[in-house]
């Protein structure tokens, strides 16, 4: 699978100076960490299921996690478990229907990639008992999502998680959430903090990403933000994500992919505030995606995503399907970074130094900027790099075709 690889081949080579590189489920990790993207949720009781993750991939998800956890209720678990099992089954056997099609017409492939496919959990348990009644078909399954995680609490999943993993005969990657009070509260952050960074040091080989509970913040203080306002501007919540960047996103290779916290979508009858999307990238023929997204309340989440960028977090758990589009066109590396990154990296920069951007606008420290362009060259590998005259405006007109 590729990001973008819903688009037609003359679209993509008309947006990209260097296209998105393909992957699988077999990638290395420190690729497919980057590589997630938008990650869409989806309840685990939906009876449509398989259908709808065929529905995705082929509008350019490439991450879903099926949930059993908060978005179901209590009494529901058992029957969203029932479900998970058939939908495996249901995608497994479309896969195998594909590939026999593909042999029979003598070509290499047969449908659609199915986007990487991971489970949400409530309890340790049902990590192993999951991957025993899917059988076969969990080959499709990538790993699970660990919800409310601390040391205390994370270590019986891990372990659940390396059981599973011996039993199945296939990898397995952990995502936990950062979402439990202990770690909101301030007399106990530092230490909870350390807590999760010595147990997922411990399973480091199988943790591809942690991911931000922002709404589980959010509720202990009886919050819920607005579309006009980012998670940045609930100083609470702010405050919470620069501590897990600091202690667990490190670039001196301690570190771990962090994604960004979930955007809740409310239309509102009437906004308080202007709108946040600046005229200028949307001038012409544009103006009416910026009014669209205006009018769906989007332009807050384009900012969250920048800001997600700066504040050291890549990618973003997605609620609904139009959040993919914006996601994934503010993660393509500009022909800007590209060039700078470009530049910062080459063997006879080895000694440092400072030199003028290709660009002529800044100046680019080679050592201090050194791990921002290693990073930048890694996303490049998954999500291509924007030709110089294409801005996030064209890749999100595309990107938002058919969604």
């Amino acid at each position: 699978m590729r990001h973008f690889g819903h688009l037609a081949p003359a679209v993509r080579s008309g947006l990209f100076h260097k296209e998105p590189g393909e992957f699988d489920a077999g990638s290395p990790a420190r690729t497919l960490a980057v590589a997630l993207g938008a990650t869409l949720y989806s309840p685990g009781t939906r009876a449509t299921l398989a259908q709808d993750v065929r529905k995705q991939a082929r509008r350019g998800v490439v991450s879903m996690v099926l949930c059993l956890e908060d978005s179901i209720g209590d009494a529901d678990v058992v029957a969203a478990e029932e479900n998970l099992v058939r939908q495996f089954a249901e995608l497994a056997a479309g896969e195998e229907r594909a590939a026999a099609a593909a042999a029979a017409a003598g070509t290499a492939e047969g449908g659609g990639e199915l986007p990487l496919l991971f489970i949400r959990v409530r309890e340790p348990a049902q990590i192993t008992d999951l991957v025993r009644r899917l059988g076969p078909a969990g080959r499709l399954l990538s790993g699970f999502v660990l919800p409310k995680f601390t040391e205390e609490r994370g270590l019986p999943f891990l372990e659940a998680l390396a059981e599973a993993e011996i039993a199945g005969g296939r990898r397995l990657f952990a995502m936990p959430v950062l979402e439990s009070p202990q770690l909101l509260h301030l007399e106990t952050r530092t230490e909870t903090l350390a807590g999760i960074a010595r147990a997922v040091d411990k399973y480091r080989d199988r943790v591809l990403a942690l991911r931000l509970g922002v709404t589980d913040f959010c509720s202990a203080y009886g919050l819920r933000r607005a579309p006009d306002m980012t998670a940045y501007d609930v100083k609470i919540v702010a405050s919470v994500i620069a501590d897990v960047v600091n202690v667990l996103g490190r670039a001196d290779g301690s570190g771990f992919t962090v994604t960004g916290p979930v955007w809740e979508y409310f239309p509102q009858p009437e906004r308080m505030f202007k709108p946040q999307l600046r005229r200028s990238p949307f001038a012409g023929p544009a103006e009416a995606l910026r009014t669209a997204l205006i009018e769906h309340d989007m332009d807050g989440l384009l900012r969250e995503i920048q800001l997600d960028r700066a504040n050291g977090l890549q990618g973003k758990t997605c609620i609904h399907p139009s959040h993919v589009a914006p996601v994934h066109a503010l993660s393509v590396v500009s022909h800007e970074e590209f060039s700078d990154a470009e530049d910062i990296l080459r063997p006879e920069r080895d000694g440092g130094g400072v030199l003028r951007s290709a660009y002529t606008n800044k100046m680019n420290e080679v050592k201090p900027h050194r791990a921002w362009a290693e990073r930048t060259m890694l996303r490049a590998e998954v999500f291509g790099v924007a030709r110089e005259d294409v801005s996030f405006v064209e890749l999100l007109s595309a990107g938002l075709q058919d969604v």
